[in-house]
């Protein structure tokens, strides 16, 4: 009997420890902020302060050798994942150059994807995921939403239009967040 108990102790524990070892954008966000953990962006006010303000969404050159901005001259891409949409829902970037990605979610974990390519990020609510990709060659690529986030998770896509270099230097910033024909 007491082989069963101290076999039944064991296997409760190790359930215990695998729970709270589970990656923290497991457990509920409000618990996670209690036991000490976010640090990142508040997914409640994302849109309005801080690095993820609308604004401040797209592609983006830094222009400071600010070690947080990445090197002046390098380009840094900023999007939210919320359900059920990329904010922005389209970005323009030029081709050959390395694109810090950073993105953060304002609910649910999702997952991003360049269609064509091995490239994708997850969107964890209040932390930034960065990641730098470069796109050797001018083209459109889908970027489907490969983590279900919800009811209306099929339709969550985003565009990314890969463009020559010299097309992307005039651009501005609200150009660089819209894939309209120019």
């Amino acid at each position: 009997m007491k082989k069963k108990k101290i076999w039944f102790v064991a296997a409760v524990t190790l359930l215990g420890v695998a729970l709270l070892s589970t990656r923290y954008y497991m457990v509920d966000l409000p618990v996670w902020h209690f036991f000490g953990g976010g640090e990142g962006p508040d997914p409640l006010t994302l849109h309005l302060e801080g690095e993820f303000v609308e604004s401040n969404l797209g592609a983006a050159e830094d222009r400071t050798d600010d070690p947080a901005d990445g090197p002046a001259g390098s380009l840094t891409v900023r999007m939210i994942a919320q359900q059920f949409v990329f904010v922005p829902q389209c970005v323009v970037v030029p081709a050959g150059v390395p694109i810090r990605f950073r993105i953060t979610s304002a609910d649910v974990v999702h997952k991003l994807s360049f269609l064509g390519t091995n490239y994708g990020l997850k969107a964890v609510p209040g932390v930034v995921t960065e990641a730098t990709f470069t796109f050797p060659k001018p083209g459109q690529f889908k970027i489907p939403c490969h983590e279900f986030c919800g009811a209306g998770h099929y339709a969550m896509r985003g565009h990314l239009e890969v463009v020559p270099r010299e097309q992307f230097a005039p651009l501005l910033a609200g150009e660089r967040r819209n894939c309209e024909p120019r």
